[in-house]
């Protein structure tokens, strides 16, 4: 397998050709690419004993091409992170342009990969790189995931750490968006002991955190960062079990902010739930060819207080993946 990282000398983008290139025994071959520094990073990972090869591009010299040829998986965090003050639109306005422009480069040169897009804002970036590839006529709703896994992994970490078991002990999901009240936790459905044993005002702070756990991390590094390296967990995490899912068919459900198609088993039941919406975060099972069944039932699971968070969610999402559509189809 090759795997290529799109914006690889960034905070995340390290850390998490860092994770690839020491554990995924999977991947034979990182490629890596950024506007700047690509080459120091790569540099740096060829002297890390481990049979993964490493080469390394910038855009000069057919850069984006080469590092992109023969990718079985991209993984994208290229862009600017949030920044204290910031908006979700000014995030937007810079990060939607470096997205499209590096969706053309997979419609040109690797149509056939599975591709990971962490760029945020995810949930407007992933329409704009599904609309990019529609142009192109070789969009496959069942390769291309928003990766919202950090979400899960603060759900676990956080009950873990009021409740004083292992992160570990629990699968929670977290469905719906990426961004503040469209990050809808289920704790109902993958920690209900541990979780109805919590007061109200304790269930009220856990949800408010892992939804704005960001902007704890950004105060934390007084403005001068955001969450790379968890965030650089949580995307390896999901690559990891993409890869597993793909080549042996284990470990083969994950969640992730996927395009709704109808051909999918499962979408069209979850559409007519979350008010038509193309776009949403949800588990899937997996095969070899990508996302094979969508799991809409999970929703009638979920609590009176998931359920009204999920509406305010709904809500939130048609106007994030109407920028992202509108970015593309308004050029």
């Amino acid at each position: 397998m090759k795997a290529t990282v799109l914006g690889a000398a960034g905070g995340i983008g390290q850390s998490l050709s860092l994770l690839l290139k020491i554990n995924c025994h999977l991947i034979s071959e990182l490629s890596l690419y950024d506007v700047v520094n690509s080459h120091g990073v790569g540099a740096d990972l060829s002297h890390i004993s481990t049979n993964t090869s490493i080469s390394s591009y910038l855009p000069e010299n057919d850069g984006l091409q080469k590092a992109l040829c023969g990718a079985d998986f991209v993984i994208i965090p290229a862009g600017i992170p949030r920044k204290p003050g910031m908006t979700r639109d000014d995030l937007f306005s810079f990060n939607a342009k470096i997205i499209a422009s590096l969706a053309e480069g997979v419609a040109r040169y690797c149509p056939g990969a599975f591709v990971l897009v962490i760029s945020n804002p995810v949930n407007s970036t992933v329409p704009v790189f599904a609309e990019t590839l529609k142009k192109f006529g070789v969009f496959n709703a069942r390769k291309l995931f928003g990766v919202t896994t950090l979400d899960i992994v603060r759900a676990k970490t956080f009950i873990a750490d009021l409740t004083n078991k292992k992160p570990q002990s629990f699968r929670v999901p977290v469905i719906g968006g990426h961004s503040g009240a469209t990050i809808v936790p289920l704790f109902s459905v993958g920690a209900p002991e541990a979780y109805s044993s919590l007061s109200y005002e304790t269930k009220s702070a856990l949800i408010h955190r892992v939804q704005y756990g960001g902007d704890e991390v950004v105060e934390a590094k007084d403005g001068k960062g955001s969450a790379t390296l968890s965030m650089a967990y949580a995307a390896y995490a999901l690559v990891n079990q993409i890869l597993t899912a793909v080549t042996s068919g284990l470990d083969n459900e994950v969640v992730s902010y996927i395009y709704l198609d109808d051909s999918i088993k499962g979408a069209s039941e979850l559409k007519s739930k979350i008010n038509g919406l193309d776009y949403f975060a949800i588990p899937v099972k997996l095969g070899k060819e990508g996302i094979e069944i969508i799991d809409s039932q999970i929703l009638d699971r979920i609590d009176q207080a998931e359920g009204d968070m999920l509406e305010e969610a709904i809500e939130k999402l048609q106007g994030d993946i109407s920028k992202g559509v509108s970015f593309i189809r308004g050029q």
